[in-house]
């Protein structure tokens, strides 16, 4: 297959340079294109950002011209790291001129027509873009949206205990890393020696997007119908690095032993991985058996940071199970959930 050839709105931020880090290599795509603000705008790639992925800037990347978040770029696809004040039109005005826009931002998750996309989670919602198509008169075009960071790693290790004995009620504790704040994110003074049990947006996000992400897709013409159930969210800022981690309870609505919760998420399988796509992990949820796994340095990297790791299932005195998830922010929670969306898509047809 030749590679579809991509481009990078906010390609100088740190999410855009995981973009570029996670893009190297992988056998789908090209970049052939990098955008950011009108700062950055005809300075080459290596002079507008300090790169603080990884110890190199990829060698292909670092003499291209950053160009415009605008129409005209040289490609067919184009990955958007921008942040969620920018994106909403930015992204509008590209899907229109007939790109194929995956959006890392919240700006346009909760739009009906819009997926919000977890390609192990929720496949078929990709059947609302021929909606988002027809409603807003784009040939060519749409927006497919990830969902937020703390979001993606929750649902993934709700989705086989809700298709096996449905869930009705969710309480979860997020332990947030610092990079999900963005470059330079949280001041030291504010993060050292403290929790910051405060995140702008964080918990309504959480509220939300669960109930779209497993929500159901009647017909192609229809807008999800969202998941019956209620989630209770408290978010906190933590002095680690890199990875979320999250304490969970649940109340299923059939009940299940701790060993039927644990097969049911041992013997859960990645759609994209029998696909074929190139970033999907396989198993994508690792149950660990450890009393104290997972832990955030330990774990945030399996499946190359694409798989979520889930541990301490045991039962609740509350609710009916609680148990533990870890998920890579930066890589599952933003740019390599984005890349995996854009997989799927070329599996399903939707972008060639």
């Amino acid at each position: 297959m030749k590679p579809i050839r991509v481009g990078i709105l906010g390609a100088t931020g740190t999410v855009g340079q995981r973009f570029i880090s996670l893009l190297e290599g992988n056998p789908w795509f090209e970049i052939t294109a990098l955008a950011a603000s009108d700062r950055s705008v005809g300075m080459p790639y290596h002079q507008a950002c300090t790169w603080r992925v990884s110890a190199d800037c990829p060698v292909h990347v670092r003499e291209m011209i950053v160009q415009a978040c605008e129409p005209g770029l040289d490609c067919e696809l184009v990955f958007s790291a921008l942040p969620a004040e920018m994106a909403g039109v930015i992204e509008l005005q590209m899907a229109q001129a007939g790109y194929a826009v995956l959006s890392n931002a919240s700006s346009h998750r909760l739009d009906d027509d819009v997926p919000l996309l977890i390609p192990e989670v929720n496949p078929e919602h990709t059947l609302l873009i021929a909606q988002q198509r027809q409603r807003r008169g784009w040939d060519k075009g749409f927006i497919v949206t990830n969902p937020n960071c703390s979001t993606t790693g929750l649902v993934l290790a709700l989705k086989p205990l809700y298709d096996a004995f449905k869930i009705r009620k969710v309480m979860v504790t997020t332990l947030q890393a610092l990079s999900g704040a963005g470059y330079p994110g949280v001041p030291s003074l504010d993060s050292l020696d403290n929790v910051v049990p405060f995140i702008k947006g964080e918990e309504e996000k959480m509220i939300i997007e669960p109930r779209k992400l497993l929500g159901g897709l009647n017909a192609p013409n229809d807008a999800v119908e969202l998941a019956d159930m209620r989630i209770s969210a408290a978010c906190n800022r933590v002095a680690t690095r890199d990875g979320h981690l999250e304490t969970v309870s649940v109340e299923l609505g059939q009940k299940a032993s701790v060993e039927e919760a644990v097969y049911a998420l041992r013997s859960f399988r990645s759609a994209p991985y029998r696909l074929g796509c190139p970033s999907a992990a396989e198993p994508v949820i690792v149950v660990r058996d450890e009393s104290d796994r997972p832990q955030t340095v330990l774990d945030r990297d399996s499946g190359h940071g694409m798989a979520v790791i889930v541990g301490r299932v045991r039962p609740c005195s509350v609710l009916d199970l609680k148990f533990v998830v870890l998920s890579h922010n930066t890589i599952r929670g933003a740019a390599g959930g984005a890349i995996l969306n854009a997989e799927l898509l070329i599996a399903q047809g939707w972008v060639k």
